[in-house]
């Protein structure tokens, strides 16, 4: 049995607390592509009902990440609070984000890989090391417009089409 798979056949239907530490080893399990590591406490709480069970996922910890300017490691601060509904069904699926569904005869939940999705979704795309991070904010590109559709070109009113600027003189006479 996985370190991160809780046994839900014994639980009785009430709230459950499990404390996880997430460190190498985790990241060894459960892959290295996004994250080279880092050192995160995980708090679960499965509150078991009859129909369904409903988990709260809190991690705080710190990221090991590579800067993508100057390639230096540095730790990225990374806290999160996430819920997961597992429903009972037929068929194993996933309806959304937040809701699973599990079949009835299902002991176990791996809690391990949702856990590492939860931290990966949390990684910044832009990995900048904090002595950086000042020059990120001024660069002057995030929230200029770059081309706006409904504002009138001058130019675009010189060359309309005559038989159009026939039609528009009609229009205006109406008025």
């Amino acid at each position: 049995m996985n370190l991160f798979e809780i046994n839900i056949i014994g639980l009785s239907n009430k709230v459950h607390t499990f404390d996880f530490e997430l460190d190498a080893g985790f990241f060894e399990q459960y892959g290295k592509e996004i994250l080279e590591g880092g050192l995160f406490q995980a708090r679960v709480l499965l509150n078991k009902h009859e129909t369904f069970i409903e988990a709260s996922f809190e991690i705080n910890g710190t990221a090991r990440l590579l800067c993508d300017r100057s390639l230096e490691p540095f730790d990225q601060p990374v806290s999160l609070v996430k819920k997961v509904v597992f429903k009972y069904g037929e068929t194993a699926s996933e309806e959304s984000d937040e809701i699973i569904i599990i079949p009835r005869d299902q002991t176990s939940l791996e809690l391990g890989q949702l856990m590492y999705e939860f931290i990966c979704l949390e990684i910044p795309i832009k990995r900048l090391h904090p002595r950086f991070a000042e020059e990120a904010d001024d660069d002057g590109t995030e929230g200029s417009v770059v081309y706006r559709s409904d504002a009138e070109d001058e130019s675009e009113s010189e060359s309309i089409d005559p038989r159009w600027s026939q039609l528009l003189k009609l229009k205006k006479n109406e008025n």
